[in-house]
């Protein structure tokens, strides 16, 4: 069962870079991610520094937090980071498990 995430990525480069400051913009979208694949997670503070920026397309609570989950792919591997502190997400993950084996 795949879990649903919002993503945190680079917007366009091409579109969105700050002309003053030439950084480029965060936007967010949903991805599905399956719990079972997952290594490990960790606070992704880079991402709350750049939302503090503003450089984030849309508006988001100055409050947030982020999370890079690590995400097994055989002999290698990728990480995402994602909206919400890692308690938040590993509930999330932990409810998915819980009902595959119920």
């Amino acid at each position: 069962m795949n879990i649903k995430l919002v993503e945190v990525c680079i917007a366009d480069p091409y579109t969105t870079i700050d002309r003053t400051s030439g950084l480029s913009k965060y936007i967010l979208r949903e991805i599905y991610v399956n719990p079972v694949h997952i290594v490990a997670l960790r606070p992704d503070h880079s991402m709350k520094q750049k939302l503090e920026e503003g450089r984030f397309v849309g508006e988001l609570d100055g409050r947030q937090e982020f999370t890079k989950i690590y995400v097994n792919r055989g002999q290698s591997g990728f990480d995402v980071t994602v909206v919400g502190s890692p308690d938040t997400v590993q509930e999330k993950l932990a409810i998915s498990k819980q009902l595959l084996k119920g």
